[in-house]
């Protein structure tokens, strides 16, 4: 692997990533309630902090931090709140202090010598007093001494990890263009619309037009009938976990898709029964009550086509929005499966009672090849892919350990994962064979790039499965399908903006730590969290600054606290110079990602270079 390839995580030994840390953090180093930030050593070879918690006071710490702002770091305009003046004979820098406190961090002495550590200009005196100066945001931690993470020989204790030679991680990231992911969902829909086009060709092919008013409502429906049977096929083949489907559009964009279409397929089917029924009403002049018990009984699997609509129905009504927050992850999935059972019913009522099929042979072997190739596309890859991977992989629980109060980092233990070609932001549906899990299956992303024979997922309580976790026992089995997701990074030869909110940061950490170092200077990494608390991995976050000479900035407090909202614009643009030249990548919950990814645009990138990952599958 090329020397300037390599991920951060290369310097963690095989088999482990730096400990998590499973209690509540410490504030910074010589902080105390109601007085000044007092000078302690700082253990050499320590990553420093931050790693917080809530002053002993029980109140919060509601700013964020950063080390003095330099040129390349402007302050952020300070929020509307009470500052402290500065002790007699102090001059003030510019960052804010700590607002618990009430005091200032001694002056450094003329004697201390500064350095450059990265992009961070830190002095002896900050790194023993105050590593992390506060304001509005934080660029990175205090100094921190460095190795290089690529040398065979190069040893260093990274947060109580001791490191040791080099190791195999996932291929580096390939240099591209980022065109595809422009390029394939055009192919993808024009393909799906080149199939509408020969749906209406199959239509007006086999149907004798007479032009009175019932067989103008029949023809009406049969061709709405079509429709729906060619929208489930579509349905079905977008979340069929098609490899070049998921990576190279993402199941995010799909699950949209699928969602826009499953209305439109609910409209053509229920469209479909009323002028079907209204056109032979209308043609044996028989009210529609009645010519609706006449066709039940006369045409046959006109019972079970009933039976099918019946079943998209429910599955359309738990499937709307507000209907969505109300039920169980579980309860939505699993009625999806009526689904096929659907199809299954439909299908049969298409050859019997359509007019399009009845005398074309060619027809009748085109939609049933259409419906074979889709059926087992989703029997290989939804069902016999994942058992062969788990029967190669062995993917086992390694180790349960938490991260910040309601998240916990799950270590996999298994072998050859270096084969899975899996890339910094996918992620993978798992199912944990337990007697309450194994029925389950969710998707959680990878929080670090993947060893051969370890992968980290970090997960948030969110629900009933996620919050149970927590309880897994060592060599718990595991089914895994993956990896999926098209919300990996690309190198165009821009720079690189990281936004992450909340435990959205799992999979823009292992991004982070995958860019290569080439572009040392050129990644930014903004992480948004209402509170302290809820802050993981900062440690990591630090050391992967560190090595890549990147610009981090922790963003805490909501913004009725901070007095701002951080990812506006204007904000946006103070914090990040020249943030037209960047390509994003947004990541958190809805509201944060669909806030951050207008405010981008707004910001002046163009909307095709934000890429974004929305939780809500």
């Amino acid at each position: 692997m090329a020397n300037h390839g390599r991920s951060s995580d290369a310097r963690y030994p095989e088999g482990q990533y730096p400990p998590g840390r499973g209690r509540p953090a410490d504030p910074p180093p010589g902080w105390r309630p109601g007085g000044q930030a007092q000078a302690r050593p700082e253990p050499p070879d320590e990553l420093p902090p931050p790693e917080w918690a809530d002053p002993a006071t029980g109140r919060r710490w509601t700013t964020s931090w950063r080390v003095p702002p330099t040129s390349e770091q402007p302050m952020l305009p300070t929020p509307p709140r009470e500052r402290p003046a500065p002790p007699p004979g102090r001059r003030a820098t510019g960052a804010m202090p700590l607002r618990e406190t009430g005091g200032w961090p001694a002056a450094p002495s003329p004697a201390d010598a500064t350095r450059t550590v990265g992009t961070v200009r830190a002095t002896a005196a900050n790194r023993a007093l105050d590593p992390t100066r506060t304001t509005g945001a934080m660029r990175a931690t205090g100094a921190q001494p460095t190795t290089d993470a690529n040398s065979a020989d190069a040893t260093r204790t990274t947060g109580g990890v001791r490191t040791s030679g080099a190791m195999r991680t996932a291929k580096p990231i390939a240099p591209g263009t980022g065109k595809a992911r422009i390029v394939l969902p055009v192919v993808v829909l024009a393909v799906i619309a080149l199939g509408l086009v020969g749906v209406g060709y199959l239509w007006w092919q086999n149907t004798v037009f007479l032009h009175t008013p019932g067989a103008v409502l029949t023809d009406i429906g049969e061709i709405l009938g079509l429709l729906a049977g060619y929208g489930v096929v579509v349905l079905v083949a977008l979340m069929s976990r098609l490899p070049p489907l998921e990576r190279g559009i993402g199941t995010d964009r799909l699950a949209r898709w699928h969602a826009t279409g499953g209305r439109y397929v609910i409209s053509f089917v229920s469209g479909h029964v009323v002028f079907i029924v209204w056109g032979f009403a209308v043609t044996a002049h028989e009210s529609v009550t009645k010519e609706t018990i006449t066709l039940e009984k006369t045409f046959p699997d006109i019972l079970m086509a009933t039976v099918a609509w019946f079943l998209l129905l429910m599955v359309a009504a738990i499937s709307i929005r507000a209907a969505r927050r109300r039920v169980a992850y579980e309860t939505w999935y699993y009625a999806h499966l009526y689904t096929y059972l659907a199809i299954a019913l439909a299908f049969s009522h298409q050859f019997a009672n359509g007019g399009a099929f009845a005398e074309s042979f060619r027809a009748r072997v085109a939609w049933s090849a259409l419906y074979a190739v889709v059926g087992a596309l989703l029997l290989w890859y939804r069902v016999i892919t994942p058992l062969r991977s788990a029967a190669r992989h062995q993917f086992t629980v390694q180790a349960v350990r938490p991260e910040a109060p309601g998240i916990v980092s799950l270590l996999i233990a298994g072998r050859e994962f270096d084969h899975l070609r899996a890339e910094p932001g996918q992620f993978f549906r798992w199912r944990f064979l337990t007697r309450e899990l194994w029925w389950q299956s969710h998707p959680y992303s990878l929080s670090a790039m993947p060893q051969p024979d370890l992968m980290r997922i970090t997960v948030k309580a969110r629900g009933d499965h996620s919050g149970s976790l927590a309880n897994l026992r060592p060599g718990t089995r595991i089914i895994a399908e993956g990896p999926y997701g098209a919300f990996t990074p690309s190198l165009t030869g821009r720079r690189v903006l990281f936004i992450a909110g909340g435990v959205g940061i799992t999979p823009i950490r292992a991004m982070f730590a995958a860019l290569p170092k080439r572009m040392s200077g050129g990644i930014t990494l903004l992480y948004r969290a209402s509170h302290p608390r809820d802050v993981v991995f900062s440690r990591e976050l630090n050391a992967i600054a560190s090595d890549r000479q990147a610009s981090l900035h922790y963003l805490i407090g909501s913004r009725e606290e901070l007095g701002y909202d951080p990812l506006d614009a204007s904000h946006l643009q103070q914090t990040v110079p020249g943030l037209h030249r960047y390509e994003a990548y947004v990541c958190g919950p809805t509201g944060m990602t669909q806030a951050a990814v207008s405010a981008l645009v707004a910001a002046g990138i163009p909307r095709r270079r934000v890429h974004h990952e929305s939780f809500d599958l």
